[in-house]
């Protein structure tokens, strides 16, 4: 991630921002899917169907996480 793509990010959820490269969707839906597993965040409606959308164009994209302690 460059420092403009980062700063256009911000805290943003994946609702509100995605990666400008295509190539970047998979991996940033399973890190994003995976913290929120590891930490037991909500997720919110607009978030959720976002996530899904990402999902369904990345074949056998795995989501790994160890849960937080």
């Amino acid at each position: 991630m460059t420092a403009r793509s980062n700063r256009a990010k911000a805290d943003r959820a994946p609702s509100g921002w995605l990666p400008p490269s295509p190539e970047a969707l998979c991996r940033y839906g399973a890190e994003w899917t995976a913290t929120k597993l590891r930490w037991g965040l909500a997720v919110y409606r607009a978030e959720q169907q976002r996530l899904w959308n990402i999902a369904v164009g990345c074949g056998d994209t795995a989501v790994e996480f160890t849960p937080a302690p």
